[in-house]
């Protein structure tokens, strides 16, 4: 069991469809097997894909609360990129956005009654600290366009407290069976840029 470790605060952000439902399962996992308290909460907007959704995970010794407040967490992790711009308020002083480079049209852009922002992480690094990554390029390089979540969650891993054994140990016990060596290679990738 770790001892007197500051509860830690991370939000995954997307859209349905995405995977912030794994990532967060992975993460979730991830904590109990290094022998944290955590708590997992999820917050879903339109409950098909493409609306957004919002988990918070939340780990240490004693965890009492589900929720991360504004201002406090230590990583955002997001898959699409308004998503990241939305949510970049709940990230604390010195902390990290992981944002994948990705852009879906939410529905108010699709029928035209909203236009999507231009310049988003140029805008968010601005004020931020910003690591982007083209995690659906970087997963068709390997030929799964499906695992681009796991890309952006090992870019995500080298702000975290676990060793890249940990992850590769609960990503496998966690990911069906026959996906378990894609989603190693894609952790692998994403654990391996911005270093």
């Amino acid at each position: 069991m770790v001892n007197n470790m500051e509860t830690k605060n991370i939000m995954i952000v997307g859209v349905g469809g995405q995977g912030t439902l794994l990532t967060s399962r992975i993460l979730g996992g991830l904590t109990i097997h290094a022998g944290y308290d955590v708590k997992l909460s999820e917050v879903h907007g339109m409950a098909q894909r493409g609306g957004s959704v919002v988990t918070f995970v939340r780990y240490g010794e004693k965890v009492n609360e589900p929720i991360v407040e504004e201002g406090q967490a230590d990583v955002l992790i997001a898959f699409e990129q308004l998503e990241a711009m939305r949510y970049a308020h709940f990230l604390k002083k010195g902390g990290v956005i992981i944002v994948n480079d990705q852009r879906i049209d939410p529905m108010p852009v699709v029928i035209g009654a909203a236009k999507y922002p231009d310049h988003i992480i140029e805008e968010l690094e601005e004020n931020y600290r910003v690591l982007k990554v083209d995690a659906m390029a970087e997963a068709k390089k390997i030929g799964n366009s499906r695992v681009f979540n796991v890309i952006v969650l090992g870019v995500a891993a080298q702000h975290m407290d676990f060793t890249r054994e940990d992850w590769l140990t609960v990503i496998e016990k966690t990911v069906p069976v026959k996906t378990v060596e894609i989603n190693k290679k894609a952790f692998e990738i994403g654990y391996n840029l911005h270093k």
